[in-house]
């Protein structure tokens, strides 16, 4: 007669199989994973401006030079600053407006851009909103209402000639000069390191390409955009790769891309050969 089997105690603990505990183990840690990515994201989202726009933390002097003329337009977030640069001469004269990269004002840009008056050519310098003096915060509704008002301001002068307006563009300037020509006339565009929006980023970031607050989609402005678009981009930029200017040229219904052999923040390697190549580009399409 077999024994009887003996009968658990009531202290007994139970012990669930190694399956059920490593999968209670998985489930933990992709929970915590989940939370992490989760606050993660959640800042980066709050924060992205921060990242996108590091120029505003630049101090610069309390009044202008004396070289250029302030003009101060008015946008729902306050006044925003820009400089006009003359060329010399008399009559009326193309302009061209310039928007700078993230990283810069523009106290820095005078020197810089004297090679567009050498051509024979008025210079806007369009500061963005929470940068340098101006007022408000910068994002890309406030940088675009800047930018048109500051095209409107401009077109206006006695000694511009509004039929022949160019936007150049620095990096997040490109966005600045896209926006610029997608709901004003501009004859030409000039774009140095540009970038196709900032959903790409993102991704980059791990981050659902949504989140992305400011999108500026450069790409969709130049698919429209019916004019000569001039592209310049480093083979080697580490900031926005070159495969962004490669597909803006080739979207564009006018775009030609110039590669060079630099990174972003040495762009342009040979400052007379860009100046060379703009001056080609205006001649034939500033006719």
């Amino acid at each position: 007669v077999a024994a009887p089997s003996p009968q658990r105690e009531l202290g007994d603990q139970y012990t669930p199989p190694k399956g059920t505990i490593r999968m209670s183990s998985l489930v933990r840690t992709i929970t915590m994973l989940a939370a992490v990515y989760v606050c993660y994201a959640a800042i980066v989202y709050v924060r992205q401006r921060a990242i996108i726009y590091p120029g505003r933390t630049i101090r610069v002097p309390a009044i202008p030079p004396v070289q250029v003329v302030p003009l101060w337009v008015k946008t729902a977030t306050g006044r925003s600053e820009a400089w006009f640069l003359p060329t010399p001469g008399s009559g009326r004269r193309p302009v061209v407006i310039v928007f700078h990269g993230n990283g810069e004002v523009i106290d820095f840009l005078p020197e810089q851009m004297e090679g567009f008056r050498r051509l024979g050519m008025h210079v806007l310098l369009v500061e963005y909103p929470g940068f340098g003096r101006s007022e408000g915060s910068p994002s890309e509704e406030s940088i675009t209402a800047a930018a048109l008002a500051s095209y409107d301001v401009v077109v206006r002068r006695d000694d511009v000639d509004g039929r022949h307006v160019v936007a150049f563009g620095r990096s997040l300037g490109c966005a600045a000069a896209c926006a610029l020509a997608a709901r004003r006339p501009v004859v030409a565009l000039i774009l140095q390191s540009p970038f196709t929006s900032t959903r790409p980023f993102a991704r980059r970031m791990l981050l659902p390409p949504f989140l992305a607050r400011d999108v500026f989609d450069n790409r969709a402005v130049l698919a429209a955009y019916d004019g000569p678009v001039l592209i310049f981009h480093g083979r080697f930029d580490g900031i926005i790769p070159f495969a962004h200017g490669r597909e803006l040229a080739a979207v564009a219904r006018h775009g030609r891309l110039v590669e060079l052999s630099c990174g972003h923040n040495d762009c342009p390697p040979d400052w007379a050969e860009f100046w060379r190549v703009v001056g080609d580009f205006l001649k034939t399409e500033l006719r």
